[in-house]
Parts: structure tokens; C-alpha cells; sequence
């Protein structure tokens, strides 16, 4: 009945693309630049009973990931990271405050969902990664 709708797909996994990377960009650079915020981002992680060193991982995968998906650069690698970082986040961070309010685990839970539609929709258009003459299997 709507297959018509069907070739705007990559539009719509477009503006996920860009919507997510903006999202990821900006939380990833709030953990990363201001000064002294990383350590204690890394202390953070450290006190969830995870490895400090995941704090690091965890920010350069937002800014890092989320910079790659609004040019459409290795798009698969950076949502499998976003879609990893989400997962961890859900169920280590925001897991036992809830579904809505205050730190709950509505919005990062939406992250995930929009880095695994991408992760498995493609790039969608305008992307570095649809270029023709870059190499990569068809």
C-alpha cells in the first residue's frame, strides 16, 4: 500500500545519520574538552565497576563516532561503536533509575536504536562512504 514511501529510505536514514552524529558529537566533546572533564569522566566509569580505561573509549567513540557519521565516513564501524557505547550506557548507567524521568533509560535506549537502524540500513545519501571510486565491497 506505501511501497511508494520505500525509495525515500535513504533519506530518512539520512537524517538519522545526522540527527545521531550531531547528538553523539556533542555529548562526546561535553566528556572530552572542558578541562579536567575527562578524567572525571574516567573515574565515573571507574566507579561503575567497569575499567577506567572504557571512560576513554567510551568518549572518543561519541565525538569520534558521531563526527564519522555526519560525514558518512566508516559509517558501519562508527554505529557498531555508538551502538556498543548505547548498550553499555543502558544497562550500566541508566538501567535501574527507569524508563522516564531523571537519568532514565529512555533517550540513550533511542540512541541505540538509531545506530542500529544505520548500522544495518547503510549510510543513506550524501555520504562519503557512497562515493563512487572508494573502495569497499558491493
Amino acid at each position: 500500500m506505501f511501497t511508494w514511501l520505500e525509495r525515500f529510505q535513504p533519506l530518512g536514514v539520512l537524517a538519522a545519520r545526522i540527527i545521531l552524529g550531531a547528538i553523539m558529537l556533542v555529548h562526546g566533546a561535553h566528556k572530552i574538552f572542558p578541562r579536567g572533564s575527562l578524567y572525571n569522566f574516567t573515574q565515573m566509569v571507574g566507579h561503575l565497576g567497569l575499567p577506567s580505561w572504557m571512560g576513554y573509549l567510551s568518549a572518543f567513540t561519541e565525538f569520534f563516532g558521531g563526527a564519522l557519521l555526519i560525514l558518512g565516513l566508516l559509517v558501519p564501524v562508527a554505529a557498531l561503536g555508538i551502538t556498543i557505547n548505547m548498550t553499555v550506557a543502558v544497562l550500566k548507567v541508566h538501567l535501574h533509575h527507569g524508563f522516564i524521568g531523571p537519568q532514565g533509560f529512555e533517550f540513550p535506549l533511542s540512541l541505540f536504536a538509531l545506530a542500529f537502524l544505520i548500522l544495518f540500513s547503510g549510510p543513506g545519501y550524501l555520504a562519503v562512504d557512497s562515493v563512487p571510486g572508494i573502495s569497499r565491497r558491493r
